[in-house]
């Protein structure tokens, strides 16, 4: 099922999405890497399944391999970084934020896509995990690589549409 046939069986109080979905399909505001990667790494980072199998078949011949793998590895490495510094950023105890966190996190040194590509994945997922640190700390990489504010707002209306996208999937199933 391609990603247009599955927002479209979103119900009718779910309107505003399926019209939001279709507004983003239809965008020419990014190029395709960019958009399809923050398809894909915005359903990685939903988690929600149904939602992953509709991207994937929707990227199919519009990512290179690279591109593919580095959208999922953005929501991987987003699902332990957003939990990480989302507690150091929350907890009453500062100390945690000067601790070293010893986690692994290579693939942000080297993607094998366009660091600035890679960055705004991140961003995006970080955004629907909430995690402020993460979304500070992208956007900066962002605008040192040049990224412009419209491109970084692009990211986070991608992961607030597929955010939606798949609550509404997941309520109903």
């Amino acid at each position: 099922m391609s990603l247009k046939e599955f927002s479209g069986a979103l119900p009718d109080f779910a309107k505003d999405i399926r019209l939001n979905m279709s507004s983003l399909l239809n965008e020419q505001a990014l190029p395709d890497q960019r958009k399809y990667g923050l398809l894909l790494s915005c359903a990685h980072g939903s988690a929600y399944k149904p939602l992953v199998d509709a991207v994937e078949v929707e990227c199919t011949g519009k990512l290179s391999a690279e591109a593919a793998t580095a959208a999922r590895a953005a929501a991987a490495v987003m699902a332990m970084n957003n939990v990480y510094y989302r507690f150091t950023h929350l907890a009453g105890n500062k100390e945690y934020l000067n601790m070293p966190a010893k986690l692994r996190m290579n693939v942000i040194g080297a993607p094998g896509i366009d660091k600035a590509d890679f960055e705004l994945f991140c961003l995006a997922v970080s955004a629907m995990n909430g995690c402020g640190m993460c979304i500070d700390s992208h956007e900066q990489v962002l605008k040192k690589a040049g990224v412009n504010a419209e491109t970084i707002q692009h990211a986070v209306r991608y992961a607030s549409v597929m955010k939606a996208v798949a609550s509404v999937h997941a309520a109903l199933n």
